[in-house]
């Protein structure tokens, strides 16, 4: 199983269950939602200078990254928290309110409910269905809303913490969503991790709203962007007040010295942003057509960069084989089904550039046509 860890991105196991046939090689991976186009060119001439400021200690309250970032998306510098990766701010927001329940929209990030459990809240989940496309309704949430207040749960004693783009189903949360539930008095984290590939960012996103309205939390990672999963770099927006307790709470430096530098260098590169989104829109279109095209059903809106798919009903191949068969042919992919809320129908891939692509579609061609347990073997023997 790729997922040992519960991520995808895992080279090390990747070379542990597929690298022994003919060594260790160079894996496309589909796996983890990264920009193909790799870090900006700032980043490696940063790196190339960077000796030097090793020896310095980093900025403990991150000043010059908060600026860019309070220049970037129009807010005060004070509503922003820079963290060591999204995983740390999920964390850190649990530890710091210790809801007594978190309400999740399942299937969707695994760490949110590991947070959850970690903290002592117990999960009351959204189902999201297939038949409707994996969209959070209105109507799911009024219907959780008023099971929550039967148990006699209110407004702060719950922390809502939802995806958006949700990963894995791609879907975009409904800003009045989110409005409904704050006039309700409940506290909302939004994690728009995948956010910045959004053609229509400002108007799909509720990161300014956060900074202002109590109750509200946005959650951004710059290393799926930016591709530079290496260093761990992600932010918070949400009201001053809280962002004040979290960072009491913070581990001193915990934002490192070189992600400081990076994080300030990539928001510099305005081109490479353009440059991304415009790419992404065909690229994507293109894909799940022909996904499509080989009888495959796919998921997920234009604003993000990875594809939920899942075979049709009554056929042999399940995520696993598929997973294993394109493993052996140096191609990984996610299996899904470690989602809760997704059985073994389900893969999700992430969208790369137009060589790579062109090639897991024409091993999936080759794949699709033959019986799964053959094609395993054959990957095994090559």
């Amino acid at each position: 199983m790729l997922e040992r860890y519960g991520h995808g991105g895992d080279w090390a196991t990747a070379r542990e269950l597929f690298g022994a046939n003919g060594g260790p090689r160079q894996f496309i991976d589909y796996s983890a939602n990264m920009n193909p186009f790799g870090p900006p060119a700032g980043v490696f001439e940063l790196l190339r200078n960077y000796g030097d400021a090793i020896m310095i200690y980093p900025d403990p309250a991150v000043r010059g990254l908060r600026n860019k970032l309070a220049r970037h998306h129009d807010v005060p510098m004070d509503s922003l928290l820079v963290g060591n990766g999204a995983a740390e701010l999920i964390d850190l927001l649990f530890r710091s309110m210790r809801p007594k329940a978190a309400v999740l929209a399942e299937p969707c990030f695994s760490e949110y409910r590991e947070a959850a459990v970690k903290n002592g809240a117990n999960v009351e989940a959204i189902e999201l269905r297939a038949e409707e496309r994996f969209r959070l309704t209105p109507e799911a949430v009024r219907e959780k809303l008023a099971q929550l207040r039967r148990s006699g749960l209110r407004g702060g004693q719950t922390l809502w913490f939802l995806g958006s783009p949700n990963n894995p189903t791609g879907q975009v949360v409904d800003a009045a969503i989110v409005k409904e539930l704050l006039d309700e008095g409940e506290t909302v984290a939004v994690d728009e991790a995948f956010m910045d590939f959004a053609a229509n960012e400002s108007e799909l996103g509720v990161l300014r709203d956060a900074a202002s309205r109590e109750g509200l939390i946005v959650i951004r990672s710059m290393t799926k962007f930016y591709a530079i999963p290496g260093i761990r770099l992600g932010y918070m927006a949400a009201h001053p007040a809280l962002i004040g307790r979290l960072a009491a709470l913070q581990v001193p430096w915990s934002v490192n010295s070189l992600a400081q530098q990076i994080g300030e260098a990539v928001l510099e590169d305005t081109r490479y942003a353009r440059d991304t989104i415009a790419w992404l829109r065909e690229e994507r279109q293109w894909l799940r057509s022909e996904l499509a095209a080989l009888g495959l059903v796919t998921y997920g809106s234009a604003s993000v960069n990875y594809v939920l798919s899942a075979f049709p009903d009554k056929r042999s191949w399940t995520s696993a084989r598929l997973q294993e068969a394109l493993g052996f042919k140096g191609i990984l992919i996610r299996d899904a089904a470690h989602f809760v809320g997704l059985d073994e129908r389900y893969f999700r891939l992430a969208v790369r550039l137009r060589p790579d692509n062109e090639l897991l579609l024409e091993q999936l061609r080759q794949l699709l046509s033959t019986n799964p347990q053959a094609a395993s073997r054959e990957a095994e023997c090559e």
